[in-house]
């Protein structure tokens, strides 16, 4: 037996085990296995330690292992090297570095060839054939009956059970199985929880228990992130891990190193999303919080609610807009399509009716679509006939204006401009490509600068619509998955600040490493039911995602959304705790979409006397704390 500092190094013929504070890890030297338990010795996991990285064209499979090494580091650390024979490069390992008090796993392949293109990598478990005979896939083994997933899904279950397939990433939408795109990206790691877990049962579908939790995290600089998906599949009683690379990370001549995989045990979800943040921030890869800056957090009044609201009056009751509209524009009965609705004469209603209450938002953002098109964010001039004398007419009156921004669509663009299909078809714009992002910082500098629109700042939406896809094609390699969206997101925020040095960028990007470059983080859109299929709370839903926000990225202001309400009650409810949870949004005015139930002055009142209280509060601790304004 041998003392490494803290871990305590002890070899047998057939197994090493180590012992360190926070966790034991059992490594076998004739077979790619290894166990890991927490200190009191109760078994987390009997891992695989096999690994894939699958080639376009070339699938990764291993035979072995072909040698297992166990080595002491000066430092106090122990490395731990599985070596495999591998059917698409020359060489591969995987290589556990085990500290006190966790376990960062890597794979690291070499080839001869210039252009490697990683489609796939599992670990944990991947395709082999085995000295014994046994071959095709292999996973880890599940000894933790609960799994933590820190983004909305629908269904929503916070804590699931760990037979349940899970995602994070960059690609989601509102079709059946990918409404995980609700944070996108969020914090890239996974809570695999033990039986003590489980004996405090039952749980909220938003509850977070304290417990014996085991993160897992994937840790890597953003420019390495060129994955669309973190995904945690199961199959049977086993488990491994996938990034999802799909052909655009390319390897030259040389070899590739992947993130790594960090183990790390924790006492609660949010300790594993605290520890992963502050891993990244220790390597340089998480930025503090920006400095404060006391108009981000005047309460925001958005169109978008109201948009919906009235898109559904007229397509149940036949309402015609012809009544405050000077300009004598007319949308026909059922022309219920609530984009169409962004437009100037509209929100004057909305926001006249609130100023009749004694509502008066600090911040306005005018939503999804004032733009004639996505990808070149010029006006629509019919819907908005004059954007900078509207906006010039919010600043008389002391009020910011955020522009909605929808990321990644291509229209209007020039084809050369955008990632496109195998037939050559426009798919999304194309962030490797350092003409568009040429384009877009002039668009921000246009919508931001006085010369311009003289917008103060964006919403910034639909992040989670990165495309995907092997077939795709980029005017560059390397520029992918969640390091794209970064590169889009970092020149809107550059621009932006070159334009006005208080502009406000507000993203649903609720991963440490986008803290460089979003100033408040939004909540996003509501969800619906459990797995039961009961209707959860907006206020459980929203107080769960403050919680993640506020852990994976600590000072950030929080956008605490108000989109879609279920009820006017749910919507006065949760009206009451926007405060607590950050700064206050109203999306509805009028009615409410779902519903239909109509805002009464009396709502309005008491959101205006809550308002007031919110203000009152900011003024005293803006007392004591700097501003840069």
């Amino acid at each position: 037996m041998q003392t490494t500092q803290d871990i305590t190094v002890t070899r047998s013929a057939t197994e090493v085990v180590l012992v360190a504070p926070a966790y034991t890890l059992g490594v076998a030297l004739a077979r790619p296995r290894a166990t890991i338990a927490g200190p009191d010795g109760e078994l987390w996991s009997d891992l695989s330690l096999l690994a894939s990285v699958d080639r376009l064209g070339v699938p990764d499979e291993s035979s072995g292992p072909t040698a297992v090494t166990v080595e002491e580091e000066d430092d106090g650390s122990v490395r731990v090297t599985v070596l495999t024979d591998s059917s698409a490069w020359a060489t591969k390992a995987i290589v556990l570095h085990c500290t006190p008090t966790e376990v960062r796993a890597r794979v690291e392949v070499t080839t001869e060839e210039d252009d490697a293109r990683i489609t796939d990598l599992t670990m944990f478990g991947g395709q082999a054939a085995l000295p014994t005979g046994a071959a095709g896939t292999f996973r880890s083994g599940i000894r933790f009956p609960s799994l933590f997933v820190p983004t909305p899904t629908e269904p929503i279950q916070v804590v699931r059970p760990s037979n349940t397939q899970a995602q994070l990433g960059v690609v989601g939408d509102a079709e059946p199985g990918r409404l995980h795109g609700i944070f996108s990206p969020p914090p890239l790691v996974f809570g695999l929880g033990r039986p003590s877990i489980a004996a405090d049962a039952p749980h909220g579908p938003t509850d977070m228990p304290v417990g014996d939790w085991l993160g897992v995290s994937v840790v890597a600089p953003i420019a390495q992130l060129g994955f669309t998906t973190f995904r945690y599949d199961v199959l049977d009683g086993g488990f491994l891990f996938r990034l999802t690379y799909e052909g655009h990370t390319r390897v030259r001549a040389g070899g590739w190193v992947s993130p790594e995989f960090v183990l790390r045990p924790g006492g609660a979800p949010l300790t594993l999303i605290r520890d992963y943040r502050d891993d990244l921030a220790a390597r340089g890869w998480a930025a503090p919080a920006p400095e404060p800056v006391a108009w981000w957090h005047e309460p925001i009044f958005c169109g978008w609610g109201a948009q919906c609201a009235l898109a559904v009056r007229m397509s149940h009751e036949g309402e015609a807009l012809a009544t405050d509209n000077a300009d004598g524009f007319v949308l026909p009965s059922g022309a219920a399509f609530a984009p169409d609705l962004a437009r100037q004469y509209l929100y004057d209603r909305w926001l006249r009716r609130l100023a009749e209450r004694d509502l008066r938002p600090g911040t306005v953002v005018i939503d999804d679509r004032w733009q004639a098109d996505y990808g070149t964010n010029t006006v629509d001039t019919e819907k908005w006939p004059d954007l900078r004398g509207w906006i010039d007419e919010r600043h008389a009156a002391g009020q910011r204006v955020l522009l909605w921004f929808k990321a990644w669509d291509p229209s209007g663009l020039p084809p050369e401009l955008t990632v496109r299909d195998a037939f050559g078809r426009p798919v999304a714009v194309d962030p490797s490509n350092p003409a568009y992002l040429d384009a877009l910082a002039e668009q921000v500098t246009r919508m931001l600068s006085p010369d311009g629109l003289d917008a103060d700042g964006f919403k910034v939406d639909f992040t989670q619509r990165a495309p995907s896809g092997v077939t795709l094609r980029t005017h560059a390699d390397g520029v992918w998955g969640i390091s794209a969206l970064h590169a889009i997101i970092r020149t809107i925020h550059e621009a932006a600040k070159a334009a006005k040095p208080d502009a406000l960028v507000v993203t649903h990007t609720v991963h440490p490493s986008f803290s460089d470059v979003t100033d408040m983080v939004r909540l996003n859109d509501v969800l619906e039911d459990s797995v039961h299929g009961e209707p959860v709370p907006v206020g459980d839903q929203l107080r769960f995602r403050h919680d993640i926000a506020a852990a994976s990225l600590p000072g950030h202001p929080i956008d605490t959304d108000q989109w879609p309400m279920p009820s006017r009650e749910e919507w006065l409810a949760y009206s009451r705790i926007q405060p607590e949870l950050g700064v206050p949004a109203l999306y509805y005015v009028e009615s409410i979409d779902n519903s239909r139930e109509d805002v009464t002055d009396g709502d309005l009142d008491e959101i205006a006397a809550l308002w007031r209280a919110y203000r009152a509060a900011r003024d005293d601790e803006h007392q004591k704390e700097p501003s840069t304004v």
